[in-house]
């Protein structure tokens, strides 16, 4: 195996699955890019667009190629012929009415849930990733940036850890290198750290200062609400000087959970234990007696703002799960009707 490619983050856990160890010379290679349907490989240090298989091509979007994924090229090195399993992926309901899972990112090792110390800062969206986080895989660090704008930094990582019992947290001000240590040692050589958060909270000058180049454009908030404007358009992989890559993710406004039971239980694990003590199995924790929940909020042990947090992320992903079950039985359905209707057809020509 090349250096090259360890550099890349290939472990033996890639390389096991290979029929042919020659692969690795050159047709072995990490998706850096993906623009709709363009893709951008990296085989050892040569950077090539590739296009999809004929079976990719009609895969559902989660079996094809995403940002970090290790991919194998045809002879021509042309297309992407097969994604190697991967060993984590973070993904997302589409956006809009879309109802099918998307993948974001693949093989990360550590997610920066990145969020600013101003308005955008919000303890359900922290909630929300960490969700998302756990059910990935991956390890999740809360980045506080733009620490030059509070004059109370130790309230919002006060707050930030609030949202889970031994969540790092980590802050940041991206301009000032100096206060970046702290990020930087969650990065190890070939590590692989994928930024997410909303649009404005600093991802891109985090990453430009990170990888100490201008990899990124960036723009100020928009003064009268405070959000921001969308300043990276699509996901790439970048390398760093010093060692790991980052893959920088578009600003996510509209963040749905699907899937996400077990992993809701592990973010709100204090809501859960204090739910095994209700009087009833079946509490939904609203005006019940003997509710062991509620006894939390009134004795203030529990802060009434993240039991409604877990309430409404439990209703949208029970909601979510439940359309993305009748889409699959619809195509199940389907399905076997057009196969039902070749077999008549074929059954009809034999006559």
């Amino acid at each position: 195996m090349s250096e090259a490619l360890q550099k890349l983050g290939l472990v033996p856990f890639f390389t096991q699955q290979l029929a042919d160890a020659s692969l690795l010379d050159s047709r072995v290679g990490r998706v850096t890019s993906v623009q709709r349907s363009n893709i951008a490989v990296l085989c050892d240090s040569e950077a090539m667009p590739a296009g999809l298989s004929p079976t990719l091509q009609q895969a559902k979007p989660l079996d094809r190629p995403t940002v970090g994924d290790w991919v194998v090229l045809d002879e021509s090195r042309t297309r992407v012929e097969q994604v190697l399993e991967r060993k984590s992926l973070f993904k997302r309901i589409g956006a809009g009415t879309r109802t099918e899972f998307q993948p974001v990112a693949a093989n990360i090792d550590t997610l920066f849930i990145v969020t600013s110390c101003n308005e955008e800062f919000k303890e359900s969206r922290l909630e929300r990733y960490l969700a998302l986080c756990d059910e990935a895989g991956v390890t999740p660090v809360i980045v506080l940036t733009k620490i030059d704008l509070t004059d109370d930094t130790a309230d919002h990582v006060r707050r930030a850890r609030s949202v889970k019992d031994g969540i790092p947290v980590e802050t940041a001000n991206a301009l000032d290198p100096a206060t970046l240590d702290g990020v930087r040692a969650w990065i190890s050589d070939n590590s692989t750290v994928a930024l997410v958060g909303s649009s404005g909270v600093g991802k891109s000058t985090l990453l430009n200062s990170l990888a100490e180049d201008s990899l990124a454009a960036t723009n100020e908030v928009r003064e009268q609400d405070k959000k921001g404007r969308h300043t990276t358009t699509h996901r790439e992989l970048h390398q760093l000087p010093s060692g790991g890559l980052l893959i920088d993710v578009p600003g996510m406004r509209e963040l749905r959970l699907a899937g996400v039971e077990e992993s809701l239980g592990t973010v709100f694990e204090d809501i859960e234990q204090l739910a095994m003590q209700c009087q009833f199995t079946d509490c939904k924790h609203e005006s019940e007696p003997g509710c062991a929940v509620l006894k939390a909020i009134e004795e203030d042990r529990l802060d009434v703002r993240r039991l409604l947090s877990y309430q409404k992320l439990q209703r949208e992903n029970a909601l979510a799960s439940a359309t993305l079950a009748e889409k699959r039985e619809h195509g199940r359905s389907f399905g076997k009707m057009v196969k039902e209707a070749k077999l008549l057809k074929q059954r009809k020509g034999a006559t």
